[in-house]
């Protein structure tokens, strides 16, 4: 019997800001996303990740926010109040790049670490956009691929313990498309490595 051939996977590094720990009673503030590569069963190929990127701004969607949350990111919730991008557009859009980018493989979102920026972006999609483009599951966590390969405790990863080599030159300075860049380049060195 052949076997039945592996549809091949599309690696889009996703990070988010937000101004608080969950979605609902706070809001996703901004979104990036750079194709990091693909996947078949031939092996990884890691694409340049500012050639296929995508980001925006978003309006936020409750009065409630964490001061110290917002601080992270810099952005003004009351220029986002005026300026950011409906939700449900923005969404739309995304969910369309998603679909076009990755036309031909299925869509995997790759996050460092995925928890937190998987929870608003998944809860974000199916609120406003109906949808996943990712499905329910199409999500791989950057740090548990680290830590199973350099076999290490879950607890005991950091960016900060991995090889120098693993890590992106880039600076990671919480503008969610310079982040997502960065982390899709951390992906492509993880696929590489042998551990």
């Amino acid at each position: 019997m052949a076997p039945r051939r592996v549809k091949s996977s599309l690696y889009i590094s996703v990070d988010i800001e937000a101004d608080g720990p969950i979605p609902g009673p706070y809001s996703m503030l901004s979104i990036g996303a750079a194709v990091a590569g693909t996947q078949d069963a031939d092996g990884f190929v890691a694409a340049d990740p500012e050639a296929r990127t995508f980001y925006r701004e978003l309006k936020p969607i409750s009065d409630d926010f964490v001061p110290e949350a917002l601080a992270v990111s810099g952005l003004d919730r009351e220029r986002l109040g005026t300026e950011g991008y409906d939700p449900a557009l923005a969404m739309t859009q995304f969910s369309r790049w998603v679909r076009e980018v990755s036309e031909g493989a299925q869509p995997v979102m790759c996050g460092y670490p995925a928890s937190y920026d998987w929870t608003f972006l998944y809860w974000y999609l199916i609120r406003f956009a109906g949808s996943s483009p990712f499905g329910h599951s199409g999500c791989l966590d950057m740090k548990t691929l680290y830590a199973t390969k350099a076999r290490l405790p879950l607890r005991a990863v950091a960016k900060g313990t991995m090889p120098r080599e693993l890590l992106s030159r880039r600076r990671h300075t919480h503008h969610a498309l310079d982040d997502a860049i960065e982390q899709a380049e951390l992906f492509a060195n993880l696929m590489a490595w042998p551990g």
